[in-house]
């Protein structure tokens, strides 16, 4: 069940460093002040966060690397090809909202996951760590959405996009 579990952790720590290349694109897309902002911060927290799977490698004398998360691949190529796709405005805004909420849930999900086996491994230091990270997930996934349904979807968004 360990090699499982560092696997998963791997998975982790490669979805997170491919977020770190992608948050900056994302930033630079969003024309929405708040939304770029988010998107920055989150940026901050993805490096803490991967910052805390190394520790929680070390602590284990594992190394990081070596899993591919194809998951995460694919959702920032499916956000890369619908921000291509769109002229920048509420409707690309929308479009980088959908794609990180995405992102969001996945990593929830993943990061769920990880501390259900830490947690049953007896491994009470990754456990809290990794409910670090699983709280400013959700954070982040709460904030999108509020961003959106405070603004975004709300302004004309549905008329753009219809055109």
């Amino acid at each position: 069940m360990n090699n499982w579990y560092f696997d998963q952790l791997r998975d982790l720590y490669s979805a997170e460093t491919q977020l770190i290349v992608a948050l900056p694109d994302m930033a630079a897309n969003a024309t929405d002040q708040e939304l770029r902002e988010a998107f920055n911060h989150h940026l901050d927290e993805t490096r803490t966060q991967r910052a805390r799977l190394m520790e929680i490698f070390e602590t284990h004398g594992i190394n990081g690397e070596g899993e591919d998360c194809d998951a995460m691949r694919g959702l920032v190529k499916e956000a890369n090809k619908h921000v291509t796709n769109t002229a920048p405005g509420s409707v690309r805004d929308a479009v980088l909202i959908a794609s990180a909420n995405r992102v969001e849930h996945y990593e929830i999900a993943a990061y769920g996951v990880a501390r259900a086996f830490a947690q049953c491994l007896g491994h009470d230091e990754d456990a809290r760590l990794l409910t670090k990270s699983l709280e400013e997930e959700a954070n982040a996934d709460d904030t999108l959405t509020k961003i959106a349904s405070g603004g975004i979807f709300s302004t004309g968004v549905n008329e753009a996009a219809a055109h």
